[in-house]
């Protein structure tokens, strides 16, 4: 994956979250009890560390909501078992609901995706209330195997995705769209 790819998701690059193996931090959230694996490094994330990651030598994540609670992108996390199919419904789905901008990607797992869909400047609440919408007219077509990330059920320090490995297949306002 080259670094121009990576900027497809316009990711918040002015600190990651790093991976180990053993419980880095408890958090209390509504009732819940979260152990996270991540530790916030609060250094910019640099095309060295991305580098790193897709050697598979570390494991780096990164924010989806901003210190203003913005969001760039609404991001659906698919772990189910059919990916061609499941992208082919929700690419026709996320055209339909008139958004033209979206990449999928492949992560770590085998036949997972992340499919970033780029909203822009959107507030939490807001890109939370899409990723709602999004994901119950998905659900009517098939089962749910994914997560609509950002989520207001989670702590913000749970709305954090790993970096992607591979390019899956990118939606980028196509000619298609004046037709509609």
């Amino acid at each position: 994956m080259t670094s121009m790819d990576m900027k497809l998701i316009k990711m918040i690059s002015d600190h990651y979250w790093l991976k180990h193996d053993t419980v880095v931090d408890k958090i209390d959230f509504k009732g819940r009890t979260f152990f996270n694996k991540y530790e916030r490094i609060d250094k910019t994330l640099t095309q060295a560390i991305i580098d790193q990651h897709l050697k598979k030598q570390i494991t780096v994540a990164h924010s989806l909501i901003n210190k203003f609670d913005k969001v760039e992108n609404i991001v659906i996390d698919y772990n189910g078992t059919d990916p061609q199919r499941f992208y082919h419904k929700a690419q026709l789905l996320l055209r339909e609901e008139g958004f033209i901008n979206f990449t999928a990607f492949e992560t770590k797992t085998p036949g997972h995706l992340h499919v970033y869909i780029h909203k822009g400047h959107t507030t939490l609440q807001e890109a939370n209330q899409l990723g709602k919408m999004i994901s119950m007219k998905l659900a009517a077509k098939q089962p749910k195997q994914w997560r609509m990330f950002p989520s207001l059920d989670l702590p913000m320090e749970y709305n954090i995705l790993n970096l992607p490995y591979e390019v899956y297949a990118k939606e980028r306002g196509a000619s298609w769209s004046k037709h509609m």
